[in-house]
């Protein structure tokens, strides 16, 4: 995994929860292909992408529900899928950039910034074609695979002008 530079030591929040996958990830207690950090925002690629390149975006601090991160992180994740957009149509070959909050599996709010090939990438539709509708995930990608994207993704942040 490409090392970034580490957030602030106040950069965690005081309320980091031990059962939150999200904020174990955030403290750097469990290892993430990360493309992008701050004192508020972490970002890397999800293990179960929907499409290689698929960018999970968290507030360090824990926030349940996107309706309650403050404004400035809020504003700092949204700028950030802006950011990646032009990236991935370049240097992942996607037609679309797809960005949005779920609530669902992991409650800890996050972004989802998905590269997309198809128009139906983040529907159900591929779930109902299925004979028997699973709504698993998608499969795990090879961590080789996870830290080539991260490299090019965080080369790409790199050349940007800030």
């Amino acid at each position: 995994m490409t090392p970034l530079p580490s957030p602030s030591p106040g950069a965690v929040a005081a309320e980091h929860r031990t059962d939150c996958l999200f904020c174990r990830i955030a403290a750097g207690e469990i290892p993430c292909h990360a493309v992008y950090q701050s004192d508020r925002v972490l970002a890397f690629l999800d293990l179960h992408p929907i499409r290689a390149g698929h960018v999970l975006a968290i507030p360090r601090a824990h926030h349940a529900y996107y309706d309650d991160i403050p404004a400035e992180t809020a504003m700092e994740i949204m700028q950030l899928g802006q950011r990646l957009a032009p990236l991935m149509r370049s240097r992942l070959s996607a037609k679309r950039v797809a960005f949005f909050y779920t609530g669902t599996d992991i409650a800890h709010a996050h972004a989802h910034i998905v590269p997309m090939v198809e128009n139906g990438d983040i529907t159900s539709r591929r779930y109902i074609q299925e004979e028997t509708v699973t709504f698993g995930p998608a499969p795990r990608m090879a961590d080789n695979a996870l830290a080539d994207i991260a490299a090019t993704i965080t080369g790409a942040l790199r050349e940007l002008p800030a």
